[in-house]
């Protein structure tokens, strides 16, 4: 199988690809999220692993946004990497030193109570990925500029260590989907994702849309918006909830949210990735 993902390599997305691979598949790295799903949805790809949701930052607005309007591929399996960010320099560089900051948007969010404690002046400059950013930091050679990223970056772009486990929050966690021609058959643990939107600007509009979901005894685990990219003021509603679509109690409540919803995309349903294997990082973010 080929398995396109953000690139270059060391990135959290060539993580997920590598708990996705099995043996003889082949990791693709695309330099952007797009690039990454394109390339499933052209066939140079099998599958496309893109990240959706972080548990500091939230939603990963360049993959809702695919999902929403650019895309027929459908989620058919979630993977969820922790987060452990590094601030790399070249050879040579200090805390003191640095006066640029460099990496992507989420990361750069991901780690905003150490950059405002320990960096106040340094500017900080959006990359396109993580491994990205230090490998142009270590290559540039420049003391004043450092990258941050994951461990693998540092193993395979070199650099110094400036600062380890920078992330404001221990059971930083971040959630990517696989992109496929079609979802994955039921295990009896399976979640669904739909977006919807609503045909009215009323109070209870939403809750009225998504009662069946309470009705039916069905879990809903996340809940988001995006704004609809048409008039302002209107939402894409982002729903994840415990269930397949395949079974007939998630598809009596599905066509009861549909009648309600002014639109409804169904995104795919997927086994539950078993995310209280990271228990402990929530202990130890309270301790």
């Amino acid at each position: 199988m080929q398995i396109a993902h953000l690139g270059p390599r060391g990135t959290y997305s060539e993580m997920a690809a590598e708990v996705v691979a099995g043996p003889g598949d082949t990791l693709l790295p695309y330099p952007s999220i797009p690039a990454a799903l394109a390339a499933a949805e052209t066939g140079d790809a099998d599958v496309a692993v893109l990240p959706i949701e972080n548990s500091i930052e939230g939603g990963v607005s360049a993959t809702l946004d695919l999902l929403i309007h650019d895309t027929d591929l459908r989620i058919g399996q979630e993977v969820v990497v922790p987060i452990r960010h590094i601030l790399i320099g070249p050879e040579g560089a200090s805390l003191n030193d640095i006066r640029t900051v460099m990496s992507h948007p989420q990361a750069l969010g991901q780690c905003r109570r150490f950059l405002e404690a320990q960096l106040p002046a340094a500017t900080q400059v959006a990359a396109l990925s993580t491994a990205g950013a230090v490998q142009a930091a270590v290559e540039g050679g420049d003391p004043a500029v450092a990258g941050i990223g994951p461990e693998p970056a540092h193993r395979l772009y070199g650099g110094v260590i400036i600062a380890d486990d920078i992330q404001d929050n221990p059971s930083n966690l971040t959630r990517f989907v696989v992109m496929a021609a079609d979802d994955a058959e039921p295990t009896g643990d399976d979640k669904t994702s739909i977006g919807l939107t609503a045909d009215a600007d009323e109070p209870g509009v939403l809750e009225k849309i998504i009662r069946p979901l309470a009705e039916a005894g069905l879990n809903l685990t996340r809940l988001e918006s995006r704004p609809t990219k048409g008039w302002l003021g209107t939402y894409v509603f982002l729903i994840d909830f415990e269930g397949h679509r395949a079974d007939p109690r998630v598809q009596e409540v599905l066509a009861k949210m549909g009648e309600r919803a002014e639109s409804l995309k169904i995104f795919g349903s997927y086994p539950r990735f078993p995310i209280e294997q990271f228990r402990h990082l929530s202990q130890a973010a309270n301790v």
